[in-house]
């Protein structure tokens, strides 16, 4: 499996609507809408693609950019249709998503591999019928290190605090920096530029009058 092929697709997980907009669970939302303000660039709504599209401009030609607007759980058909419609392959595409077994402050880089109970690459692997695309993974800790008596769904549909939320903030303000290395498929330099995300120190707990109010549960599965 080539390990420096250029990302020709770049997909952020997450839930559509604002009620979701600040949730751990759309830190790839997140991650598209900095990197498409840096690129002054915008979404546009796309039925064929089941979701938002834009484009950026990098030193070594144009990068797609991909917000599924289908609800986490159904995120591979979006990715399926931007693959198929762009000739991209599976190991072209970049997909950023919240992690929880990273705590905040914490990213990872790799291809291929398990999906660790996360629905959105659960149905992209299903949908591309292959698990080699590449994964930034962006750390939002797990409830038992922080909150033990909250479920998981409740904690990934909710705000972080203050503190967590800053440490996310400097893994998505570096990420944007690498994204010229990724459209170039220089994957060994993001490697090296990700060594400082590797370990870092804890974050605090949360005080409990500063987190979350979980979302209502609707039809959405984490």
């Amino acid at each position: 499996m080539a390990q420096n092929t250029p990302i020709f697709l770049i997909v952020g997980l997450g839930n559509p609507g604002e009620s979701y907009r600040t949730t751990r669970h759309n830190v790839g939302f997140q991650f598209l809408d900095r990197l498409a303000a840096v690129c002054d660039a915008r979404f546009s709504a796309d039925a064929k693609f089941f979701g938002d599209i834009a484009r950026i401009s990098t030193k070594s030609g144009d990068v797609r950019l991909l917000k599924p607007t289908t609800f986490m759980n159904l995120s591979g058909s979006a990715v399926q249709a931007a693959a198929s419609y762009f000739k991209i392959k599976p190991e072209e595409i970049l997909v950023v998503h919240d992690e929880l077994d990273l705590l905040p402050g914490t990213m990872r880089l790799k291809i291929g591999g398990g999906n660790a109970g996360h629905n959105g690459l659960k149905d992209i692997t299903a949908k591309l019928s292959t698990p080699n695309f590449w994964r930034l993974r962006v750390g939002i800790g797990h409830p038992r290190q922080f909150c033990p008596q909250q479920a998981v769904y409740d904690w990934v549909l909710g705000t972080p605090s203050g503190e967590h939320q800053e440490k996310i903030d400097e893994c998505l303000t570096a990420a944007l920096k690498w994204v010229d290395a990724f459209a170039a498929g220089d994957i060994d330099r993001v490697h090296r530029a990700i060594l400082k995300f590797a370990n870092p120190k804890p974050a605090p707990k949360p005080k409990k009058d500063a987190d979350e109010v979980p979302e209502p549960k609707d039809a959405v599965k984490a």
